[in-house]
């Protein structure tokens, strides 16, 4: 099962969910702009991704230079800042929830516009 943050309005997010979908993936869809992440939620996604909270942030939102955040605010700061503001979560975002039996913990991927990994299939897909 693949926890999917989805913002319709997106064209990547769309095409992002569109790929997973054709190839039999198991989505479950959450709209995060309607449906907020709480903190502990982003740093949880966070964490299973092992990326800084900056890299799942849109850096070009108007709202991130209102807020003054750069890319040197404490991640802390930053996953709050997203918490209160989901426009300024990169998307799509893309969690595999499901435990591989022969590895024993969980596997995550990320999709955003810079990357789209599906380690289900064991494939990497340039955006």
């Amino acid at each position: 099962m693949i926890e999917y943050w989805h913002n319709p309005r997106c064209s990547k997010s769309r095409a992002g969910l569109a790929l997973l979908e054709e190839n039999g993936a198991q989505v479950e869809v959450r709209k995060y702009l309607e449906d907020t992440p709480s903190a502990d939620e982003l740093r949880a996604a966070q964490s299973k991704l092992g990326i800084p909270a900056i890299e799942m942030m849109r850096t070009g939102e108007k709202r991130f230079k209102e807020l003054g955040l750069t890319k040197t605010t404490p991640d802390d700061d930053l996953i709050q800042a997203m918490a209160e503001n989901p426009i300024l979560i990169e998307r799509p975002l893309a969690i595999l929830v499901a435990r591989l039996q022969s590895v024993g913990r969980l596997k995550t991927c990320w999709v955003c516009s810079r990357r789209f990994v599906l380690p289900a299939w064991g494939s990497a897909i340039p955006a």
